[in-house]
């Protein structure tokens, strides 16, 4: 049993109402959002709903921390329209299925530790530009479908959606300054339900995007040739899908380390949603990752702890099974309402207040990583440009560092006192250091206060120490670490150089 309590963390103190009341709450909200990406994908409504319920509940028990909220997410579903629309739906479900095998081996290879590698500024234009799709995304819902196009809202229907959107918020808004025992936000919902159905107000309703009536999700194997060319189809789909929802999911995953002050296990997600995945492909599930959206909802109802995540998913099997006509009739301001606040409180407005502070390429690097997250809707992208500048700026600049101070000693030995780091940026800038001609019999290079970091910095030695030596004069390295002793004994078919051993002092020790 209490392994058990430990591989599900349950052995931490629970608020069980706060977890049931999120769970619901963020039940309410996946649903038509995972509809909106099957419909957008060209899926039938409820694989949508089947990777909600899937990876909702396999991530909330298996996944990297409590808290955070698995479904099908639009990050991962646009990566497969192009698939969908060429191969069809059963080449979807095997790509999904094969993504999650990669996933899997990204966790048991303990690859999402390189998630550290995200600088702030990036995290900052992620965040910030996932806030305005959510914001934007909500928009749809002001629109009809008239003669085939979408058009906006006009006249009374227009008022009351945004009447019915602005009490929601209010709600929210407000509700926590009375109590706080309950989520606002479901609270919203509900008052806003309430409403439309005693006052038969006419809106536009969950039912209106899709029925989401159906049965068990079934087992059934990809229909697909088991052939070369169909796993070559498949395989760039699934290295993108698993890298777009392993990139979003580990962001996440930060994101609510950050807010709660706790520590998540990304390698136990990156096998979580991998899992996940792979039921999808044999359940009709549109696989999916972590959702931001719907783990602030989680998180702003007050849970810590696995079970909303599982109460959300039961929840929306439930709903599936015998809830449909119910659910149906909810009014969708109450969810853009609800997807607003959201939206406003993932923007990271703190941002602002130190932009000022932040050096110029930071700022270029945040503005743009939101920019391609908002145009592209490719965080996988947004993040990795990101990530790409910013160690080519902290490339230059430590490039910049490197400089060398000189002098000859009383033997007539000249010494080269090297600072900053020896490395590709900066092996130019080092070399341009050296008179070879000007420069006595013996030199010497400390590296005191610098290091030997890789393959550039040992061919730069390498070759101005051949230089030297065809002007027949010797070069010693001294001060060297010992990581950069090895690195240059690992490559002693490529330099030959004379290494003055520092001396070993020796600690008296009880």
């Amino acid at each position: 049993m209490k392994l058990v309590l430990n591989l599900f963390d349950f052995n931490q103190k629970v608020n069980y109402r706060n977890e049931i009341l999120a769970g619901l709450t963020v039940a309410m909200t996946m649903i038509p959002e995972s509809l909106s990406f099957a419909i957008l994908a060209g899926f039938p409504p409820l694989v949508g709903l089947y990777a909600a319920f899937i990876a909702g509940l396999i991530t909330a028990i298996f996944g990297g921390r409590p808290g955070m909220v698995s479904g099908g997410a639009g990050a991962t579903v646009i990566v497969l329209i192009a698939l969908m629309r060429s191969d069809g739906l059963e080449y979807v479900f095997a790509a999904v299925a094969l993504a999650g095998v990669i996933q899997i081996l990204i966790g048991l290879f303990k690859f999402s530790k390189f998630i550290r590698l995200v600088p702030q500024p990036v995290m900052y234009g992620f965040v910030n530009g996932l806030s305005i799709i959510i914001f934007m995304s909500q928009l749809d819902q002001f629109k009809v479908l008239t003669n085939g196009q979408l058009t906006w809202l006009q006249g009374e229907p227009l008022m009351i959606m945004i009447g019915l959107v602005a009490l929601t918020i209010a709600i929210v808004v407000l509700f926590p300054k009375i109590t706080k025992k309950i989520p606002a936000s479901l609270v919203a919902i509900m008052v806003v339900f309430a409403l439309v159905v005693v006052l038969g107000i006419n809106t536009k309703t969950v039912q209106d995007i899709a029925s989401i009536e159906g049965g068990f999700p079934p087992f059934h194997i990809p229909n697909i040739p088991f052939t070369l060319e169909a796993f070559k189809t498949i395989l760039p789909y699934s290295l993108i899908f698993a890298a777009v929802g392993l990139t979003e999911g580990l962001l996440t995953l930060n994101l609510v380390d950050e807010m709660t002050g706790t520590k998540g296990n990304g390698n136990r997600e990156c096998i979580a949603q991998g899992t996940s995945n792979i039921a999808n492909g044999f359940f009709f599930g549109m696989g999916g990752c972590p959702m931001i959206a719907q783990t602030l909802v989680n998180l702003s109802a007050g849970s810590r702890a696995r079970l909303s995540g599982i109460i959300a998913a039961i929840t929306i099997l439930l709903i599936i099974l015998f809830g449909a006509p119910i659910i149906g009739q909810l009014p969708m301001a109450a969810l853009v309402g609800v997807m607003i606040m959201v939206a406003l409180g993932t923007f990271e407005w703190a941002s602002f207040r130190i932009v000022r502070k932040m050096p110029r390429h930071d700022i270029f690097v945040l503005i743009l990583t939101a920019a391609i997250t908002v145009l592209l809707h490719n965080l996988a992208l947004a993040v990795l440009i990101g990530v790409i500048i910013s160690a080519l700026v902290f490339a230059w600049e430590s490039a910049k560092r490197i400089r060398a101070r000189t002098y000859i000693d009383a033997a007539g030995i000249k010494h080269y006192d090297i600072y900053g780091p020896l490395f590709f940026g900066s092996v130019m800038a080092f070399s341009e250091k050296f008179k070879i001609d000007e420069d006595p019999k013996q030199i010497i290079i400390n590296f005191k206060e610098s290091r030997v970091s890789d393959m550039s910095a040992i061919d730069v030695l390498n070759t101005i120490t051949k230089k030297y030596s065809d002007a027949g004069k010797t070069v010693h390295l001294q001060n060297l670490s010992a990581d950069c002793v090895r690195l240059l004994n690992k490559a002693e078919a490529v330099i030959e150089v004379n290494i003055i051993k520092d001396p070993e002092y020796l600690v008296a020790i009880d």
